[in-house]
């Protein structure tokens, strides 16, 4: 299995604060059978240090020859809008079309439309966009219509497994469920922040992973 989002890289957001605790993840990441991570760095104020974050991607690379890892981000929808389109070439997953998007966790569901332009631009352009934890947005806890559009104009959703404890927001297991077993969700991610994450992912994947549109893989 394939962990697609993940702040395991040392030292550069609010993950992984040292190469010792990225290892353990690593650990941890085995333990729970994943077999490959994207690592996706926040691509957001106040961590976005695009060098820094490659070169942390090269060194965890390097400490950990035998386990497969992929460079990414998590592209905060503001972050680029700021940065420029031209971005989304250094952004999305190396390797592949996918871009994992997050979009604004207080946005209103009228704010929707504003994504929906720029998702038909990343596509438009050739890129599978992945919506990240959709789950903790305001929009769709209020109306799951809006995940559902989402998904129809061609994006997939992944889901953070810490919902399992509640989710970093403390509601967002309800919301979850119900994206899950609405068989809205394409992917189950860590999300990892740290070592424990991993428990979350496992117990979530072991309970939730029948519901997934893909099935077999938790990318």
């Amino acid at each position: 299995m394939r962990d697609i989002h993940c702040h395991i890289l040392p030292g550069v957001d609010d993950g992984s604060p040292d190469m010792e605790t990225s290892l353990a993840m690593l650990q941890a990441a085995r333990e729970a059978d994943i077999t490959a991570i994207t690592c996706t760095p926040h691509c957001r104020d106040p961590y976005f240090d695009y060098e820094a974050m490659w070169q942390a991607y090269r060194d965890l690379s390097a400490a950990a020859p035998d386990f497969p890892l992929t460079m990414g981000f998590e592209v905060n929808y503001h972050k680029l809008a700021e940065l420029g389109f031209d971005w989304v070439r250094a952004l999305h997953t190396y390797g592949s079309p996918d871009l994992l998007l997050e979009l604004s966790v207080n946005a209103s569901p009228t704010r929707f439309g504003d994504y929906e332009r720029a998702i038909f631009q990343l596509q438009g352009a050739g890129y599978h966009v992945i919506i990240a934890h959709p789950e903790r947005y305001r929009a769709v806890q209020e109306d799951l219509g809006l995940a559902e559009e989402l998904v129809d104009m061609g994006c997939d959703l992944q889901v953070s497994t810490d919902f399992i404890a509640g989710g970093r927001l403390g509601n967002s297991k309800r919301p979850a469920k119900e994206l899950l077993k609405s068989g809205l969700v394409t992917y189950l991610a860590s999300d990892a922040h740290n070592v424990r994450h991993y428990k979350y992912f496992e117990k979530a994947w072991k309970k939730y992973g029948m519901y997934l549109r893909k099935s077999g893989t938790s990318a």
